[in-house]
């Protein structure tokens, strides 16, 4: 018999002779490449991947010059451009795709070397969709090195491929079925066999055509054994080999120990010991679950996936526009700002950028949550991802590839499923507990009916293997927060960091920002009074401002825009007070009440009955002040309905801004919040937060600025405007990509739900067992019994989770 090979277990050929010194002593590989990549692993100083992996690795073979050159084009910055995020010019980062993950083992040892590689930031791996988001300094190290590092030690990396992800899904998706389906058509078969011997009574079938059953129902549980319950076996040498016992353990000592145990009954002719019949209904009932609770992480997991699938491969480039309208077609990929495009009715927006030519509608539901089409005119923004809906439009690229905003949210989604929730952690290591414990009871039942009725005692060992429920502690928890999060994704909330739906339950208070947070962050027109008509003094307003970015200005000409202009020249700006020019021959002044009463030598103060929560602007000429203006920013939609909605959960409303305090308290009183804080600066709101947490408050924070980074980070759950600044969205744990406040309300509802469908899971489990396991430990329950009780009470807290992605009607 051959000597297999060391790193990836294929038989050595005979006369090969590559040697690899692994923990002083001498292991052979099949050729040079294996014992290359084994060489660079051990001398990496990550030798312990041969004593964790449950796998041999892949061959390793020499990549072709061809795929090295190739390697070497990523580092194109106009390749990557595609596919890789820039931050302050070096900091990069990509997806990427492994190729030739096996286990956990293949996870660890990808991120301990890539973490070596000096320029590299940081390796998170995906272990359900293998997907590696890697950051780098590119001043230190170039992608390609990268790419070659995880070939050196077997493996491929690719920039991420929705295809061919969707292609490697789908095979193992099909290779559960196929496990399940060999399963239950062994369990069908064997049953037709052990149903006459259960039912008939004592002697009425012949001996030999008893035993002859018997014999069939073995070869029959053959498949089963071998092929359905491989992954359980798997599993259970992984948890082995890292010394501590996995949910699968019991179900691999009840498999092996029935089967071999019937298999010694038949061997031996004892009529009432053979239950191979269980051995394969077991199975079948598990792999079932296993593949409904598959199902539900797919389902919570489609909404990352379908927004990565959103941005088309080609799209119509119009290279000579506007004076010719000819298009071609381009890669998306090739896109940059400046680019014009055309985009026919029905498809996908290729990026974001502006309406430069056409009128109709975009549906940006799976980016928003918005159902209803949104109108599109000339100057509007395009989002990448959204379709247009009803009539062509020709829009100028602004940004493409990694810089548009739906890359950003993919980014933030991929964060948020690569992170373990607290209190999946926390029922993981209570799993591990209740099945170390259950072995006992197995070992203890066994032992204590050995004395009792020997005869059955295996069968009730094997009993109360099989009955018990951890399903509860290490799948329908994790699969509960996952399900909800997807949910959320799809309204238009994104969940960045793990704990936030299980914090946003229990919160008791509620503080809002006020600018951009509770109102829009617009700056508008909001009441006029004066001598001129509205009609008269808006445009010498807006020539006054004219060219400025102010944004009292850019209110101002936004409410000018359907009036004729003024024209004014010899523009003069003092800054912070007001501006002064000649119109029709005249000087013209805008400005606060100082400035203007200043220069017509009278005393002006603005009027604090007049709309207090707004900036008052005051228009002259020499006869003396010809109007005042109004202008502040305009409270949210749906900010009353929201406080209204959170008061009704529990939860107090707080409102702390750095405004002043007659704008402060006009915006509490409209949405009737009795707690507000005027003029809070960034230490200030930090301070009233900590205060809350002081008395035993679980707080979350509403935020988009700057300045409520620090206060978002100290809040229990943080939820960030996803308008806001992109540093007020990193500290988040919650992103509303669609600024739609409403959200926050069905997001606590929905975190609310899922804590109670975790504790239902966690209240069942725990009946569950306390019944079933004393009625198998006394001896009420037969393995098929058995098997099937744990079977549907798998399916039981696994459907219960799955409720959570139903959609409100």
């Amino acid at each position: 018999m051959s000597e297999n090979c060391f790193h990836c277990g294929l038989p050595v050929p005979s006369g090969a002779h590559f040697p690899i010194l692994y923990r002083q002593r001498e292991e052979a590989a099949c050729c040079a490449g294996c014992q290359a990549v084994a060489s660079t692993i051990i001398q990496s100083g990550l030798a312990d991947y041969y004593q964790h992996r449950t796998e041999g690795a892949a061959r390793a073979e020499a990549l072709p010059d061809t795929i090295l050159e190739q390697i070497k084009l990523y580092d194109s910055d106009e390749l990557q451009q595609s596919f890789v995020h820039t931050e302050d010019g070096q900091r990069r980062e990509a997806a990427l795709m492994l190729e030739g993950v096996t286990c956990a083992a293949c996870i660890w040892l990808n991120e301990q070397h890539l973490r070596q590689l000096p320029g590299v930031l940081s390796v998170d791996i995906n272990y359900s969709t293998q997907r590696a988001r890697v950051c780098w300094d590119n001043k230190r190290i170039q992608l390609s090195a990268i790419l070659e590092a995880v070939a050196a030690i077997g493996y491929r990396a690719h920039p991420y491929d929705a295809e061919r992800q969707e292609k490697l899904q789908q095979k193992e998706r099909k290779q559960a079925l196929a496990r399940l389906w060999v399963a239950g058509l062994s369990m069908m078969q064997v049953m037709m066999y052990a149903v006459p011997v259960y039912l008939a009574p004592d002697g009425d079938i012949a001996p030999d055509f008893l035993w002859l059953l018997h014999w069939a129902s073995f070869i029959l549980t053959l498949p089963v054994l071998l092929y359905s319950a491989l992954p359980f076996y798997r599993n259970t040498w992984r948890d082995l080999k890292t010394l501590r016992v996995g949910m699968d353990t019991p179900v691999t000592i009840g498999i092996l120990t029935a089967f071999i145990a019937s298999f010694w009954a038949l061997i031996h002719k004892f009529e009432h010991g053979i239950y191979f019949d269980s051995v394969s209904m077991f199975v079948f009932l598990l792999l079932g679950g296993r593949y409904l609770e598959g199902i539900a992480r797919r389902k919570a997991g489609a909404a990352s996936e379908s927004l990565v699938k959103l941005v088309p491969a080609f799209c119509h480039r119009l290279a000579h526009w506007p004076a010719s309208r000819d298009s071609h077609e381009a890669t998306v990929a090739s896109l940059r700002a400046g680019d014009v495009v055309l985009v026919k009715p029905g498809e996908t927006i290729p990026a974001d950028g502006v309406v430069l030519e056409g009128k109709s509608s975009s549906d940006e539901s799976l980016l928003t949550g918005e159902s209803r089409p949104i109108a599109k005119l000339a100057g509007d923004a395009l989002i990448a991802g959204s379709v247009n809906a009803a009539s062509p439009l020709v829009m100028r690229v602004e940004h493409a590839g990694q810089t548009t905003r739906l890359a950003g949210i993919v980014r933030l989604l991929d964060q948020a499923l690569s992170e373990k929730p607290r209190l999946a952690r926390v029922a993981d290591r209570y799993a591990s507990w209740f099945v170390a414990l259950l072995l006992l009871a197995a070992a203890a039942s066994y032992i204590g009916w050995h004395f009792i009725e020997p005869d059955r005692a295996l069968w009730i060992m094997v009993a109360v293997l099989v009955i018990s429920c951890p399903c509860a502690l290490s799948l329908a928890t994790p699969a509960a927060l996952t399900a909800a999060a997807g949910h959320l994704a799809s309204l238009g909330v994104l969940t960045t960091r793990g704990h936030a739906l299980e914090t946003l339950a229990k919160a008791t208070d509620a503080v809002f920002d006020k600018t951009g947070t509770l109102t829009y962050g617009r700056m508008r027109l909001i009441a006029y009074q004066g001598r001129l008509a509205r009609e008269q003094a808006l445009p010498l307003a807006a020539a006054l401002e004219q060219g400025s970015e102010h944004p009292l200005a850019q209110a101002i000409s936004q409410a000018a825009q359907s009036l004729p202009p003024a024209q004014a020249e010899a523009h003069a700006n003092q800054p912070g007070h007001g501006l002064a020019a000649m119109i029709g021959g005249q000087e013209w002044r805008l400005g606060s009440a100082p400035y203007i009463g200043d220069w017509l030598d009278q005393p002006l103060a603005d009027d604090e009955h007049w709309h207090p929560e707004c900036t008052q602007v005051w228009l002259a000429n020499a006869s003396g002040v010809q109007g005042r203006f109004a202008i502040g920013d305009a409270c949210r939609d749906d900010a009353a309905e929201l406080i209204q909605a959170l008061r009704a959960r529990g939860l107090r409303p707080h409102l702390l801004s750095g405004d002043g305090e007659a704008a402060v308290a006009s915006l509490a009183a409209q949405l009737g919040i009795n707690d507000w804080r005027a003029r809070a600066a960034p230490e200030d709101k930090l301070a009233f937060v900590s205060q809350l947490q002081a008395q035993g408050r679980k707080v979350v924070m509403v935020g988009d600025g700057v300045n409520d980074a620090p206060v978002l980070a100290r809040a229990d759950v943080s939820i960030a405007m996803g308008g806001g600044t992109d540093v007020a969205r990193a500290s988040g744990d919650m992103v509303l990509i669609g600024d739609r406040l409403g959200l926050i309300g069905q997001a606590v509802d929905l975190s609310r739900r899922t804590l109670r469908v975790i504790r239902q899971n966690l209240l069942w489990a725990a009946g569950y067992n306390i019944v079933a396991l004393p009625l198998a430990v006394s001896g009420h329950v037969t393995p098929w019994l058995a098997s099937l009780g744990m079977a549907l009470s798998s399916l039981l807290v696994v459907g219960n989770a799955l409720r959570l992605i139903k959609r409100d009607s």
